[in-house]
């Protein structure tokens, strides 16, 4: 087995590491051409059961979840989408070389600008954030909180990645070895 092969992730630890951190990168393309790397917080929702990537995707049951962020409709990230959606996400974790786990989604983007699909979004983004790190997400947000993040939905937007290609690597696999 090549070391390529015994580095890599099951979907069921991809969904783990996915629901255990807290911050994807996002890499869109920039208008000049280069990468424009921005952190997000997002949810992971069940994967949707026409994925719209053509018959060469597996089942629905068979995917790992989709992963939704909001953002500023304003936003660099949102014109580079305008114009080309796709990106690429990161989510890694580990401190040293034999910790390093992680997961590179190339995927391709769909803008949400329905107001309430925005808002519902965000307050799912909220209550995960609202729990401790590795808990289920809180049930109800605070009233000004739940406030803040209705006003907020009228100048966001929500992405929605639909995984195309993924990377996966978790270094502890190797026992140590370099």
């Amino acid at each position: 087995m090549s070391r390529r092969q015994r580095i890599r992730m099951t979907d069921a630890e991809v969904t783990s590491l996915l629901a255990q951190e807290r911050t994807v990168i996002c890499a869109t393309l920039g208008p000049r051409g280069w990468p424009h790397l921005m952190p997000l917080w997002y949810v992971l929702r069940a994967a949707p059961a026409e994925p719209g990537g053509g018959s060469d995707m597996p089942p629905a049951a068979e995917r790992s979840p989709t992963l939704w962020a909001w953002t500023y409709a304003a936003s660099q990230k949102v014109r580079n989408l305008e114009r080309d959606p796709r990106a690429t996400l990161l989510v890694e974790s580990g401190e040293s070389y034999e910790q390093l786990r992680g997961v590179a989604l190339e995927c391709d983007v769909a803008i949400h600008r329905d107001p309430g699909t925005v808002a519902a979004l965000g307050r799912e983004i909220f209550r995960r954030y609202a729990a401790p790190r590795g808990r289920p997400p809180v049930a109800e947000l605070h009233a000004d909180v739940a406030a803040m993040v209705q006003r907020q939905a009228a100048k966001r937007v929500g992405l929605e990645f639909i995984e195309r290609r993924r990377a996966t690597w978790d270094h502890a696999k190797l026992g140590g070895a370099y």
